[in-house]
């Protein structure tokens, strides 16, 4: 945004109304800034919830299937394990915070069991199928919340930018316009006044 250093009284309003609206424009930006921050230390929270129970799903996963492998045999637990179904596709959706895109993604659910003849003879690999299930699904959420993490940091450096620029280029500068201009402004209405007052002294004395 040019300033016009010009010492006018029009440039001196226009002056100033770019500083309102700098001054306004940083507060924006600054509050964003916070409500993101925010949203991220969320995010880092959620993602240190997940990631625990993550590690312990897969501890339970593997104790499930270590049990299947005994009852049931290495190889049944192959068979069955190749027989399981492609995933199906999933939805990416959007939400916006403070003006930020984020994707979330929608997952349709399921409820994936063994066949009837193989949980007949061991019922821990229903519990094999539904902690990886689980696994899976939690490993999902976590990409989620750190795609997000990642987007909102990338926002918060381009908003911080923006703030920065107008805290410490274009408000210091405006106000330092401001100032020379009025001083100017001041110094030319003394002058004037002075040689008013010293035409009015002539005019007496003639």
């Amino acid at each position: 945004m040019p300033i016009n250093k010009t010492p006018t009284r029009a440039n001196l309003i226009k002056n100033k109304a770019k500083l309102e609206f700098s001054e306004k424009g940083y507060d924006l930006l600054d509050k964003k800034r916070t409500v993101l921050i925010q949203e991220i230390i969320k995010l880092v929270d959620e993602a240190k919830r997940i990631e625990d129970e993550i590690q312990e799903t897969f501890a339970q996963a593997y104790e499930a299937l270590r049990e299947s492998n005994i009852t049931l045999g290495i190889s049944n637990v192959e068979d069955y394990a190749l027989s399981v179904e492609n995933e199906e596709d999933y939805q990416v959706l959007t939400r916006s915070i403070m003006g930020v895109d984020i994707p979330e993604l929608n997952f349709p659910e399921e409820e994936k069991t063994a066949p009837l003849a193989v949980t007949s003879n061991s019922p821990t690999l229903d519990e094999v199928i539904q902690k990886f299930n689980k696994a899976k699904e939690l490993s999902y959420e976590l990409t989620e919340v750190e795609n997000k993490a990642f987007k909102l940091s990338q926002e918060i450096k381009k908003t911080s930018k923006s703030a920065n620029a107008l805290s410490k280029l274009q408000i210091p500068r405006l106000n330092e316009a401001i100032a020379y201009i009025q001083n100017s402004i001041e110094e030319k209405d003394r002058e004037e006044h002075f040689r008013i007052k010293k035409v009015k002294k002539k005019k007496a004395r003639a």
